[in-house]
């Protein structure tokens, strides 16, 4: 088994998030390849993981990975947002999001989530789902698509890429992230067409985001998360870009006004130059974190 996917910001989690009972539970909402969770389970002989992933593929690689420490590690194929409302209050200890997407669903998965393969457009995590990238392509209204692109991904160029997509799927159905890339590029702007990064990845997120509702589970996660918090424990949330940090900056402040949680992170903690240079997914990464008062 290979892992490709390097953990962001082990260390600084690992120094934020620690047991505060004397049955340690944690519960990894965004388990991936297990790399957090390994690090967790080494650190606490103690500790039990909860480890939840709607993506049966990318869990069983965690499931061998974690194969060593036997019971003490419990995969969930699910969404955290649907998991965490039948969870007991007070139960854990450390509640982890990582929001990312992993570098597994770009290198190894085959489901559309790069646009530099030829590769079918897919993008779901929850296989057994109807709605796919493909769907949202090639079905989706044009205003709805432009405003999905947008508010999705913040892309200025949204109007006419939704236009472009349009108009080519309609001469023939698109089926290959190749060839939604190539339609978006030939849809912005030569000056924005070779800019610092591809001018279909703004695309790809909004697609993504709105094939695996990621957006919107955010914020009831958070909320059945610290119900589900013992007094003292800790929630750590990771996130990559401003769509995800803005709910859960917002959400953590707001509990703090009532008292419920002390924000731990005035600032977020980003990754070193260090890890940034070898690990440069982690470039973006946001880590905030709150501590349960009551």
């Amino acid at each position: 088994m290979e892992i490709v996917h390097t953990p962001v910001m082990k260390d600084e989690v690992l120094s934020f998030l620690a047991p505060v009972s004397g049955s340690p539970l944690m519960i990894d909402c965004t388990t991936g390849e297990g790399g957090h969770t390994e690090a967790f389970l080494e650190r606490y002989d103690e500790l039990k993981v909860i480890g939840l992933d709607r993506d049966a593929a990318i869990q069983r690689k965690a499931v061998e990975r974690l194969q060593r420490f036997k019971e003490r590690f419990t995969p969930v194929n699910c969404w955290f947002d649907e998991y965490l409302k039948g969870v007991d209050d007070e139960s854990a200890d450390m509640i982890l999001f990582d929001l990312g997407i992993s570098v597994f669903h770009y290198v190894e998965s085959q489901r559309g989530f790069s646009f530099r393969g030829d590769e079918k457009l897919d993008m779901r995590l929850d296989a057994g789902q109807r709605l796919s990238a493909e769907t949202v392509v090639n079905e989706y209204p044009e205003d709805e698509l432009a405003d999905l692109i947008y508010h999705y991904s913040e892309e200025r160029y949204s109007r006419r890429i939704a236009r472009r997509i349009v108009e080519e799927r309609a001469k023939e159905r698109i089926e290959t992230a190749s060839r939604l890339a190539e339609i978006v590029a030939s849809a912005v702007p030569s000056q924005y067409r070779y800019g610092r990064i591809s001018p279909a990845t703004r695309t790809f997120q909004a697609i993504r985001i709105e094939v695996n509702g990621e957006l919107e589970r955010i914020t009831p996660a958070l909320e059945q998360a610290v119900r589900v918090l013992r007094k003292g424990g800790r929630i750590a949330v990771i996130t990559f870009h401003s769509l995800e940090d803005r709910p859960v900056k917002w959400f953590f402040k707001d509990l703090a006004s009532q008292g419920r949680v002390k924000i731990l992170t005035k600032h977020p903690v980003v990754a070193s130059e260090e890890e940034c240079r070898v690990n440069p997914p982690s470039r973006s990464a946001k880590l905030r974190v709150v501590e349960k008062c009551f």
